[in-house]
């Protein structure tokens, strides 16, 4: 690796960065093993004040699985209140992202209660929602006493935890439920002195503009947070600070860390060396491209994950990184641009999943923090990174090239000395790389592909990837275009594939072991039995209602009836049912009030509050027609804002209608299909389906028509 260290500055207050600062002392964490057990140390050394800022936090997780051995629980709940139970002086102040229901199946069960209504008094657990709709508060901070602060990848949440060698057999990486969690590597940096001091006033910041409280700074204490088991990497340096912030309630949006990322892409002689769990940013890349298209422009490393997490993802974010990835191959040969996954040594599913965000430029620049290189990380999430800039400084540019050796040697699966000993002799990164590689823990060559149908379905990366807030109407425009006229040819095809899929499913029925797993007489026997049960009605009315108060989909609960009661009596129950549980949580947002209500939901359904009062009826028909939040959220909030119960379940009811229709004649034929499959049976589900979904859009499209909701 060239020593070469005249680049340019990089960093500018008010440009790219926040505020520059010094640190005392500075340590480089890589992986949650031991970032979570430094965490843990601080915080038994905290005097006066403990501030978390996360994307997910769980009460159950343990930050050391394996034993802190220090008096305190190991479950992260019991373990903050054991600390204010122990220390009267001490405020813990947690606060977490105001998550989407997208990501419900993945968190804890009612994390307000778990972390905040059953927690002492002085442990503040808030939900922060004070941000464009579809965004996310994605940064992750601890601050401890305002001294000592961590910042980076890591939340305080399960499946993170994980030691560098990433086992295949680590008995301790074990979600909350016992199940095992798949190997993980993330990065955080620590700092303390004026550094810490300025991330604690940034945390506070934020907590003021998510809950509307403030939060003193913490006192001077009279001993210091620093874990003793935390190795100082680097002393007396100064760190940047970078944020990205929507712009919101008035405030403009900041944008440093993507600047940041532009001016050291920009600023790079020799290496970038990125490390991220995604690559969709497409600034980013066209930038990366500029510098490839340069005949002695810097080589560029990417390290990622193989896979994303679960279809979704790798139908959207992974389409979107094969497109990025497929024009920097078209622009640089293997010897400029490479990008690698990292295999782990034990059975083939065995794989790391990089969620670390790290920017190194010629070992002269680094930064570390939440920012992925995805476009909602340049501009539409919440977001804080770390930044480190040699300036002629061979301490720093020494400490920077060490941790990027760290980060190679623990992917490569060799010792640090041999990555410094093998730099020595190469003067290229990837040529570095390359002659290591090949041992049974590696890096691989990542070479995404990209499915032709995905490719020119999926729209553009502003839509799934958004840089800023998108307008729902321009969504569904783009999404589906109604006024667009449909080729004679494209509605034959629509209707050819259609027909198709029910030939399929009726030949399936007909032919295959399917038919013989759910044959009418094993369906009828199932569900006879549950008819026959004598409290069946109160257990479904009951299940209604206990399914209501604990956030289960309405529709699924509806759906569960109809199948089992058939399209009459299940519909009959359907609406009792719904409404049932309706008033019960109607009942309860009454008796809590609109201030306790608004804790639990989330400030964002502030504006759902107002309109519920005031248009009454017709806005609760339009929430259970235009999705807007839950079916338990809705009714709670319509319980705060004292609108009539009678309106209320009226416009339940007329707002469930087409719904609870459509799902139990859609059912009553698709059984009708099954117990006779043949064209004919599946026809007439085909003619019901499309007057079920066209006759609930009709009824959607009067409803905004109406636009009860503006």
């Amino acid at each position: 690796m060239s020593n070469d260290n005249s680049s340019r500055p990089v960093l500018e207050t008010g440009r790219n960065c926040w505020r520059r600062t010094k640190a005392g002392r500075i340590a480089f964490l890589v992986d949650g093993a031991d970032y979570f057990r430094a965490v843990r140390e601080a915080a038994v050394r905290a005097r006066r004040s403990i501030i978390v800022l996360a994307w997910d936090i769980d009460s159950r997780m343990q930050l050391v699985p394996d034993g802190a051995q220090d008096g305190f629980p190991p479950a992260l709940g019991d373990f903050f209140n054991a600390l204010v139970k122990k220390n009267r002086d001490l405020q813990v102040h947690l606060l977490d992202w105001d998550f989407a229901m997208l990501y419900a199946s993945d968190r804890e069960l009612l994390p307000r209660y778990k972390l905040g209504w059953r927690t002492r008094r002085r442990v503040h657990f808030e939900l922060d929602g004070a941000h464009p709709v579809g965004s996310s508060h994605h940064q992750k901070i601890v601050v401890v006493d305002d001294a000592l602060a961590f910042v980076g990848g890591l939340d305080m949440t399960h499946c993170r935890w994980d030691t560098s060698e990433h086992r295949a057999d680590e008995p301790h990486r074990r979600h909350p439920s016992g199940d095992p969690c798949p190997a993980f590597h993330d990065v955080q940096m620590a700092v303390d002195g004026a550094a810490a001091a300025a991330l604690g006033e940034l945390a506070r910041e934020r907590w003021y503009r998510a809950t509307g409280k403030s939060i003193s700074p913490a006192a001077e204490a009279d001993s210091d947070p620093w874990p003793a088991s935390l190795q100082v990497d680097l002393r007396d340096a100064e760190v940047g600070i970078a944020r990205t912030e929507p712009a919101y309630e008035g405030r403009p949006g900041v944008q440093e860390i993507k600047r940041l990322h532009m001016d050291a892409i920009a600023a790079a002689q020799h290496s970038l060396y990125l490390e991220n769990q995604y690559f969709s940013a497409s600034t980013i890349a066209e930038a990366l491209g500029e510098r490839l298209a340069e005949p002695e422009g810097p080589e560029v490393m990417l390290v990622s994950r193989l896979n994303d997490s679960g279809w979704l993802e790798e139908s959207t974010m992974g389409v979107l990184r094969a497109r990025l990835h497929k024009r920097l191959r078209e622009t640089a040969s293997s010897d400029r641009y490479g990008s690698f996954y990292p295999r782990l040594a034990g059975p083939e599913d065995h794989w790391l999943n990089v969620h670390s965000k790290v920017l190194v430029m010629d070992d002269e620049l680094l930064t570390i923090g939440s920012a992925n290189l995805n476009n909602r990380s340049m501009g539409f999430d919440t977001e804080c990174n770390l930044v480190l800039e040699a300036r002629g400084d061979q301490r720093i540019r020494a400490a920077i090239s060490a941790f990027r050796r760290r980060l190679l040697a623990e992917h490569l699966g060799v010792a640090e000395e041999t990555v410094a000993g093998q730099e020595r002799d190469t003067p290229s990164l990837l040529q570095t790389v390359e002659a290591l590689r090949g041992g049974e823990r590696t890096l691989e060559p990542l070479e995404p592909e990209l499915p032709p149908g995905l490719d020119e379905w999926l729209p553009g990366d502003q839509l799934i990837d958004p840089e800023k807030p998108v307008d729902p109407t321009r969504l569904i425009t783009r999404l589906m275009p109604g006024k667009q006229r449909v080729s004679g040819l494209g509605r034959g095809l629509a209707i050819g594939g259609l027909l198709l899929f029910f030939l399929a499913l009726a030949a399936t029925w007909r032919w295959t072991e399917l038919g013989d797993l759910l044959t009418p007489d094993r369906l009828g026997a199932l569900v006879e039995g549950l008819k026959r049960m004598p409290a069946s009605p109160v257990l479904v009315l009951g299940g209604f209602v206990l399914g209501t108060v604990l956030v289960v989909p309405v529709t699924l609960m509806i759906v569960a009836v109809v199948l089992v009661f058939g399209p009459w009596l299940g519909m009959f129950y359907a609406f009792a049912g719904s409404l049932l549980g309706a008033a019960v949580t109607f009942g309860i947002g009454q008796l809590a009030g609109r201030r306790w209500v608004r804790r639990l939901a989330g400030s964002r359904l502030e504006r759902l509050s107002r309109q519920l009062g005031r248009r009454g009826l017709l806005s609760i028909v339009a929430v259970r027609n235009i999705p807007v939040a839950p079916f338990t959220v809705v009714n709670l909030v319509a319980g705060a804002t004292h609108i009539r119960l009678r309106d209320f379940l009226l416009g339940t009811l007329i707002g469930l209608a087409p719904g609870i229709i459509g799902i139990s004649l859609f059912i009553d034929r698709a059984i009708a299909a099954i117990r006779d499959p043949g064209l004919g049976s599946f026809a007439i589900l085909l003619v019901v389906l499309v007057v079920v979904v066209v006759g609930i859009s009709l009824f959607r499209r009067r409803l905004r028509e109406r636009r009860p909701l503006d």
